[in-house]
């Protein structure tokens, strides 16, 4: 499918003769592609209620019925967008557990969530938000739980070796997360202090708990900053 982007009005040579009028194709691939880009920008500023068709629309200089062509309407859209934030937090979580000392595993995870938040802010801003309408991939809650189920097969083969009993790495796999994932939530809007140093402490909460934190705590990882 072939959209047309914006016509401009026809002028007029020396001669009185019309010119021909130049047209920016745009494939559907495109299309839809800018309407999610629009989808996203005004879903997170504005949230799902507030966001309306018509001005999706007159923001990507087409029609009504081109966002239901794509779409089916603006619950498809939203539902699109949130699949595919929720797909690349996890992703990002996921991939960036590759250490093999726990206390490391725990910073790249709080990095990643960290990380997330600074480079998709308004990928965030909508997960975070309570959805109008059932996700393919469940809520931010359940995302929240599946990052915790690959934590806690790391926190499973530390408590073994500790000697300490396996069957509690759930409960704290999901109590690690969830940490991290509120501190985010707090993080998002007043961005102080700085990345390196909130995951820093949510290292030294996590690792020495309440009784032996470290007054000013180290990251043992790569990662600086």
């Amino acid at each position: 499918m072939i959209d047309r982007v914006a016509t401009d009005s026809s002028s007029t040579h020396s001669n009185d003769k019309p010119r021909r009028t130049r047209r920016t194709r745009m494939t559907g691939a495109q299309r839809r592609q800018q309407l999610l880009e629009i989808g996203r920008t005004l879903f997170a500023s504005k949230g799902f209620e507030g966001t309306s068709v018509e001005e999706i629309a007159a923001k990507a200089g087409v029609s009504k019925p081109v966002v239901y062509e794509h779409f089916g309407g603006k619950e498809g859209l939203y539902a699109v967008v949130v699949d595919r934030e929720m797909r690349r937090l996890l992703d990002m979580v996921t991939s960036s557990l590759t250490a093999g000392h726990p206390r490391e595993l725990c910073e790249q995870a709080a990095f990643a969530l960290l990380d997330y938040i600074e480079e998709y802010t308004d990928g965030f801003r909508i997960l975070v938000r309570d959805s109008p309408i059932p996700q393919s991939t469940g809520s931010f809650a359940s995302l929240i739980s599946d990052i915790a189920t690959q934590v806690e097969d790391i926190l499973g083969r530390e408590f073994k070796s500790r000697g300490f009993d396996p069957k509690l790495a759930p409960l704290y796999a999901q109590a690690l997360v969830g940490m991290v994932a509120l501190t985010g939530q707090w993080w998002l809007d007043v961005r102080r202090p700085k990345k390196a140093e909130v995951a820093a402490h949510l290292v030294n909460l996590a690792w020495h708990g309440l009784d032996g934190l470290e007054q000013k705590p180290r990251l043992i990882g790569h990662r600086k900053a």
